[in-house]
């Protein structure tokens, strides 16, 4: 199978940078697959998993939206946040769905606020779905 070169970077680090044969991540509209000459885009990503395959093997990992640049070579995605089923500390995720829902519950609130409470427990639930398959 034909490689292409993935790249995902994070405000805080390079989380990945290697030949891969795939990559499949969450697009707004639905899951987007991506093999070496993919037509050229530039599109928004979602909160989601993130799988790559590599050597014949898929790893994925937990990311925070963003965007997911296709070009002829290279496939680079930004994102606020990335983590591999290892690095992500449950207890920590947990706590933030409650938070989250208590937040989404509570009867004097903006839309503002009931939107970033919306966002952070997608975000936390993704967390901790993807820990759950590590």
């Amino acid at each position: 199978m034909s490689k292409f070169m993935l790249e995902i970077v994070t405000p805080d680090r390079k989380f990945f940078e290697d030949e891969i044969e795939m990559v499949i991540v969450r697009g707004r509209e639905g899951d987007l697959g991506i093999l070496r000459d993919h037509t050229p885009l530039v599109t928004p990503l979602d909160i989601g998993r993130i799988k790559i395959k590599q050597n014949g093997e898929f790893k994925e990992a937990a990311i925070a939206g963003g965007y997911v640049e296709i070009a002829k070579e290279k496939t680079t995605i930004i994102t606020d946040s990335a983590e591999w089923p290892g690095e992500i500390d449950i207890n920590r995720a947990q706590e933030a769905k409650k938070r989250a829902e208590e937040r989404i519950h509570k009867k004097t609130h903006s839309e503002i606020d009931i939107f970033r409470a919306e966002m952070a427990l997608r975000k936390a639930l993704n967390r901790i779905n993807v820990a759950g398959r590590d």
